[in-house]
């Protein structure tokens, strides 16, 4: 059975940090391009991060350009998301998603990845 299992999440401060994991079973991560989106109340899903099978390819949205890190290490099954200064704006669920696609594919033109983890929450408030 695939599965992708996100960690890490929780509730820090405003300009506090926290790095999210997502852990893969039942499929090896290498060649699959991985995304984070994320889903605040009342909103659309929105995606924040993705980065290619080898690494070599990542987009950041804009959003939170400059704060947040995109990386894998494919020798664990694992893809992270590294989140600084982190503002009350990102609270939301965190999804991490995986295709065999392009960065382009899913983090620009949104086309819909085929596995989706259960996602994690991120509260960031004082």
């Amino acid at each position: 059975q695939l599965r992708l299992v996100e960690s890490g999440g929780g509730l820090v401060q405003p300009g506090g940090s926290l790095r999210l994991s997502c852990a893969a079973s039942g499929f090896t991560l290498d060649y699959y391009t991985i995304g984070w989106f994320r889903q605040a109340p009342g909103k659309e899903r929105e995606g924040v991060s993705c980065i290619s099978s080898s690494g070599g390819s990542t987009h950041v949205a804009d959003p939170v350009k400059g704060r947040f890190t995109i990386s894998r290490d494919n020798a664990k099954n694992t893809v992270y998301l590294q989140m600084d200064s982190l503002k009350p704006e990102d609270t939301a669920v965190y999804y991490c998603a995986a295709d065999r696609t392009t960065v382009q594919a899913m983090c620009v033109n949104l086309r819909r990845p085929e596995y989706w983890g259960q996602g994690t929450q991120v509260t960031v408030s004082s």
